[in-house]
């Protein structure tokens, strides 16, 4: 899963925990609801699972430095109430999500895994992508006219895994 990916899937987290409508946290709008919303799924997003602020920005449509600012003032906007509980609300939430998900242990048996699951290596080895899971990873290789399937492939696969991907 790319980072761009994961953000959104901690987005669709938050509108659906706090009740709003998917998609809405990119809008323009400056309502309140929609901003504590932001300020929680970019905090999820840097403190969690490390994504760059500039992949934050550009899934919410906001600057880079708007990101910075929610991580900065994080501690000091939990002590509002309102805050406080729509962030406990929604990090429950990611943490139940985040615990039923697994990791891999052995590169081998995730190689295995994926290759018994639809993923198909290609000779050419034009790209490779290194997919990561707990402290282990694996370079799947391929080629250029094969590599959005593979992609589609090892996500459908790994649904059930904790794992990021990146393109070499």
């Amino acid at each position: 899963m790319t980072s761009k990916d994961n953000f959104i899937d901690i987005c669709n987290l938050t509108t659906s925990v706090l009740g709003l409508r998917k998609g809405s946290l990119s809008h323009k709008s400056r309502k309140q609801e929609l901003n504590i919303a932001r300020q929680i799924a970019g905090v999820i997003g840097r403190i969690e699972e490390g994504i760059h602020h500039k992949t934050i920005a550009e899934v919410l449509k906001r600057n880079r430095s708007l990101i910075y600012h929610y991580e900065k003032k994080h501690s000091a906007n939990y002590t509002w109430d309102k805050y406080r509980d729509a962030f406990n609300k929604v990090y429950m939430a990611y943490k139940q999500i985040d615990q039923t998900k697994q990791i891999f242990i052995d590169k081998y048996y995730m190689k295995d895994y994926l290759l018994k699951n639809g993923v198909k290596e290609n000779q050419k080895q034009e790209v490779c992508i290194l997919i990561r899971s707990g402290e282990v990873g694996t370079l799947i290789k391929t080629s250029y006219m094969d590599f959005s399937n593979q992609l589609e492939n090892i996500k459908f696969a790994l649904e059930d895994y904790k794992y990021s991907m990146e393109i070499l």
